[in-house]
């Protein structure tokens, strides 16, 4: 038999086990110019809550009773596809399920003996090349400014982090935890640190850490610690809008500070990003990450939640801040 998870309910606030539903039905078949796949390592991440919401956005929702997807990186267990061989470890958007069928479009094989299978799934994967394609485009980083980054110790913004270290930045980090601080500064180089949870007031501890004041403020968060960074914003200064996972669970529109004055002021740019809007740039960002990476330039952490049963509580988990790195599931 062949375990799939379901979005059996749409959530209300911050989603619970309730909302997923485990089936079991039998085991596909590869047909012709296809591929089985054994699912190994699934990830989990912020932006599936948005398509767990009925409207419109930049990808459709899930739908109801019928199995969510994200990046996974699977084993081919037997093919009638001439483009794969049984034995062949791949990556792509499929389902959440044990084994699935696949015509091949969309998956991109990967070498376990360059790199960990799971860091396709982040450094290697959709994060690494996040973090790396959007300070290319929007960042524009230069020697000697201040990169800030909130959501720092998660998998794109300690990315981030590293890559500005290595373009000659000086890099402050906001997250949770003083233990995520350390980690922050020991493993990926972060010159200073804010826990926002035991910091009462964010402008000012931002000022403190950045008294050059903030060139870059590479935003996963979204919120009050969005707001605090518009407070030390330089004069042409830059705002990367990747996510915002403090808004989220939010079942009504929220409203803050308005910007437009800091805007013109200081002649700010902020952009949205999307990562899905620059596949023709992943091969360049894949090897430059990859010669950083063997360079020892850059290095990852990884939060590993083991069993298939497991991957809506790990997803869950995001939102209590509970990974350090990329969240993944190891299906065993």
């Amino acid at each position: 038999m062949n375990q799939a998870i379901l979005l059996k309910n749409r959530p209300e606030g911050k989603p619970q086990l309730s909302d997923f539903e485990f089936t079991k039905e039998d085991q596909p078949e590869d047909q012709d110019g296809e591929v089985l796949l054994k699912s190994k390592y699934v990830s989990v991440d912020p932006y599936l809550r948005g398509r767990m919401r009925d409207v419109e956005s930049y990808i459709d929702p899930f739908k109801l009773n019928e199995p969510l997807e994200s990046n996974i990186v699977a084993e081919v267990i037997s093919s009638k596809n001439s483009n794969f061989k049984e034995g062949d470890f791949v990556h792509g958007m499929l389902k959440w399920k044990e084994y699935q069928t696949s015509d091949g479009k969309g998956l991109n094989k990967v070498d376990e003996d360059k790199a960990s299978l799971s860091a396709y799934l982040g450094i290697l994967g959709l994060t690494g090349l996040t973090a790396y394609i959007s300070l290319d485009k929007i960042g524009d980083l230069k020697k000697g400014e201040t990169l800030l980054v909130s959501g720092a110790s998660g998998a794109v913004g300690s990315t981030v982090g590293q890559i500005g270290k290595i373009k000659g930045c000086r890099v402050v980090g906001i997250a949770g935890s003083d233990e995520k601080l350390e980690l922050m500064k020991e493993k990926f180089g972060f010159d200073e640190g804010i826990n926002y949870k035991s910091t009462e007031d964010m402008a000012e501890a931002i000022a403190s850490t950045c008294p050059n004041g903030v060139d870059v403020y590479y935003d996963n968060v979204g919120g009050e610690i969005l707001d605090a960074a518009m407070n030390n914003i330089n004069k042409d200064g830059r705002v990367i809008n990747c996510g915002a996972i403090s808004l989220y669970n939010e079942t009504e529109p929220q409203t803050g500070p308005r910007y437009e004055g800091i805007f013109v002021k200081k002649t700010v740019k902020m952009q949205g990003f999307l990562v899905r809007d620059h596949v023709k740039e992943f091969g360049p960002a894949i090897q430059q990450l990859t010669k950083w990476l063997n360079e020892d330039k850059l290095t990852y952490s990884e939060t590993v939640v083991e069993g298939f049963e497991n991957i809506p509580q790990a997803f869950i988990d995001l939102f209590e801040g509970k990974n350090k790195g990329k969240m993944v599931v190891k299906i065993y």
